[in-house]
């Protein structure tokens, strides 16, 4: 008879996660995930025999989902500009714990990878909803579309900040300067 497992999926995915977003793909070691992860390596592999790739592929297909229904979905769907994007500020601020966590499609796409075109999809998906949302908002579609550039690199670049300096202030304008962006 198997034993149960002592940790359930979503469980070890957010203890994987905060692994990788700590040191990226390439830093994050067996023994790294194992020891967040409180398995060994053995039921590590036997969870996931694809190794590391596969870790780290459930990991992200896993925060993709959730930031898509909690940040992208409220900024496509139909309503108030405003009352959509306070929505997905609210996701951003939570899927970021306020700017103190890392950006996973930062720290995979350091590199050529398998992860390269799953982040770049990811990436453009952020843009065409800020996008969708800025053009719901009255401004013209080329506007619209440099402001969505321009709220994604803020987003991003708060978190580089945030990380680099040690302080979530970075992030937290961000937040407060965002719908100046994407509402004017």
């Amino acid at each position: 008879m198997a034993r149960p497992q002592s940790l359930d999926d979503d469980m070890l995915i957010e203890r994987l996660s905060l692994v990788f977003r700590e040191v990226g793909y390439t830093g994050a070691s067996l023994g790294m995930l194992a020891d967040a992860a409180g398995l060994q390596k053995a039921s590590l592999y036997h969870r996931f025999p694809g190794g590391k790739q596969q870790m780290a592929g459930q990991v992200l297909d896993t925060a993709l989902d959730w930031f898509a229904e909690n940040v992208l979905r409220p900024l496509e769907r139909e309503g108030d500009p405003r009352e959509r994007l306070f929505e997905a500020l609210l996701g951003i601020d939570g899927f970021y714990a306020g700017g103190a966590r890392a950006c996973l499609l930062n720290v995979f796409g350091a590199d050529e990878g398998p992860f390269t075109l799953r982040i770049k999809d990811a990436l453009n998906a952020l843009i065409a909803a800020f996008a969708k949302l800025a053009a719901d908002a009255g401004q013209p579609a080329e506007r619209a579309g440099r402001s969505a550039e321009r709220a994604a690199t803020m987003l991003q670049g708060s978190l580089v900040l945030s990380r680099g300096l040690g302080t979530q202030t970075p992030f937290r304008n961000m937040l407060l300067e965002l719908p100046r962006e994407l509402l004017k």
